[in-house]
């Protein structure tokens, strides 16, 4: 429960360059958060997991790290608009449903996101706009490119 965004990749690496491999600074002063270095896709979290404060980073450490889905029963506002601009899912479920998740001993967690469930079962909301760009394995400016046609259209018929 509260892990904030500097648990997440601490401060000292904010200086790097997006090109470098954040995952590398995941938890890094907390390496326990992690299960001994197990492959997943998906983190399943407490609540109010990335609180703090809106570095773009932390969703940049998981997404490098592996991760394309995180699911909790909140996260700081900021950090979900960061997920959803950057490729990670983040997925709002309540805590009862996140619990059973944690306790179950086959680990295994299946998100579809066209249905939008996990594990087939529990519902999950996200924005259209955010569903169609993660689908699509866009981001907002590929999103705006796809359009280019369009935009000249509207541009050349447009009459101020």
């Amino acid at each position: 429960m509260n892990v904030d965004t500097d648990q997440i990749v601490p401060a000292r690496y904010l200086k790097k360059p997006r090109s470098d491999d954040f995952g590398e600074y995941l938890f890094h002063d907390v390496p326990h958060l992690l299960d001994g270095g197990a492959e997943a896709s998906v983190l399943v979290a407490g609540r109010n997991f990335a609180c703090g404060s809106s570095r773009e980073h932390a969703v940049w450490a998981l997404h490098d790290y592996g991760f394309r889905a995180v699911i909790a029963p909140s996260f700081g506002d900021i950090f979900y608009s960061n997920a959803l601009k950057n490729g990670l899912l983040p997925i709002v479920l309540p805590e009862t449903v996140v619990l059973d998740l944690l306790k179950d001993s086959s680990g295994k967690v299946t998100i579809d996101l066209e249905s939008q469930t996990v594990n087939a079962v529990h519902k999950f909301d996200i924005a259209p706009f955010a569903k169609k760009c993660l689908l699509e394995g866009l981001d907002e400016i590929d999103f705006t490119l796809s359009q280019a046609e369009r935009i000249a259209a509207f541009e050349k018929s447009y009459q101020p």
